[in-house]
């Protein structure tokens, strides 16, 4: 058997501009509802305020509310962008949280993907990731002790400050922080001892990133004293599957140029190299033989997270980038397959009951004949009865 693999989404979210916001965010709800119900891990939030297609500006109160109608999922910030909050406003949100959600809630931290959010806030892009640094170690420090934190920045000012609630979670929630390109999410990984996420490094040229991220936080770890766990390793993919190839390829024809050019034409993210292509094949071609995600059915989709694993060396959970490549019944229904078909190729659950179905096929002709040798043995000693009652 094979460890459980964790499965979750990523979940910016990503929604055509000009469409109807309200209804947009009420599906976002509906799906977290939807992914409770299948039994998947965690769903993480992000937090953007510009460019009109990443339309949370708030994964707590985005959070708050999907807590209250699931049961089991754990919920994150994905991620908070540190450098527009005060550290210990951000603290204090996530102890709540973690109240709120009898310790469901996961701490994702980063420093903003869009430059034009830190532009409106007065940063220059650059002053994020420092900023990013600073905040972290203030709000690890006020997660983790009882001693007054101190810190005073460009973006916010902190005086002997404390938190007056523990966390719900022994001895703390879950917190994580995002890698792309740079070594900035890794280092702070490994020095905390946090989780780390690597988001678009799935792909078969980014395998370079990933042996970075990793290396790094091996390396800050060892220097800080602190754990590199695997098991706290998350990577975003993309995916979208059916029943059969040509009908997933389908259902993509709904929205995946709109996601594509959305990367290609708006969002200040180079990291997130997407290609040049414009029809849907050329953008189906890219997600499969980049290894940027997979379009297909639940095998091409194990394929994929075998692969992943075998190059990275091991992860604990795989998420999918959330994305309205489908229309919703054809999302959910793929995130159905996932959960249904790939699930327990991961978990170990293929493995017990496919060998509980071998088991049975190698002795089922023995078994049958013995079966049959019980019925006969039934009748038989039911003839002897009747033939042994005295005639009326």
């Amino acid at each position: 058997m094979t460890d459980r693999l964790r499965f979750g989404i990523f979940m910016a979210p990503f929604h055509p501009a000009g469409e109807n916001p309200t209804l947009a965010i009420e599906r976002d709800l509906q799906l977290i509802d939807h992914l409770d119900r299948l039994g998947w891990d965690e769903a993480w939030i992000g937090e953007h305020h510009s460019a009109g297609t990443e339309i949370i500006a708030s994964p707590e109160l985005f959070i708050a509310a999907a807590a209250e109608r699931t049961k089991h999922i754990h919920l994150g910030t994905g991620v908070i962008s540190v450098a527009y909050h005060n550290p210990f406003m951000v603290a204090e949100r996530a102890v709540q949280l973690d109240h709120m959600t009898r310790g469901r809630f996961m701490l994702g931290l980063g420093p903003g993907s869009l430059p034009t959010d830190a532009l409106m806030l007065g940063l220059d892009p650059t002053e994020t990731r420092p900023l990013l640094e600073e905040g972290v170690d203030v709000i690890m420090r006020l997660l983790t002790s009882d001693e007054p934190v101190t810190s005073h920045t460009k973006a916010w000012t902190i005086t002997d400050a404390r938190l007056h609630l523990r966390p719900y979670s022994d001895p703390l929630f879950e917190v994580a922080v995002p890698a792309v390109a740079s070594p900035s999410g890794p280092r702070l990984a490994g020095r905390y001892g946090l989780g780390l996420l690597s988001i678009g490094a799935t792909q078969s040229a980014g395998f370079d990133a990933l042996g970075l991220h990793w290396g790094v936080m091996e390396e800050r770890a060892e220097t800080f004293s602190t754990v590199a766990d695997r098991a706290k390793w998350r990577l975003v993919g993309l995916m979208h599957i059916a029943e059969t190839r040509e009908q997933a390829r389908r259902d993509v024809e709904f929205g995946i140029r709109t996601w594509f050019d959305y990367f290609q034409k708006t969002a200040a993210f180079p990291q997130m190299a997407v290609g040049d292509g414009t029809t849907v094949e050329e953008l189906i071609e890219f997600v499969n033989e980049s290894g940027l995600g997979s379009i297909g059915t639940a095998d091409d989709a194990v394929e994929q997270i075998d692969r992943l694993q075998k190059q990275s060396g091991g992860f604990g959970c795989y998420m999918t980038l959330a994305h309205e490549w489908a229309n919703p019944e054809a999302t959910h229904r793929s995130y159905e397959l996932i959960a249904q078909r790939v699930f327990p190729q991961f978990q170990g659950q293929d493995w017990s009951t496919n060998n509980a179905r071998q088991r049975a096929r190698d002795h089922r002709p023995e078994l049958a004949a013995r079966n049959m040798q019980a019925v006969d043995d039934m009748i038989a000693k039911h003839e002897r009865e009747l033939a042994a009652k005295p005639s009326a």
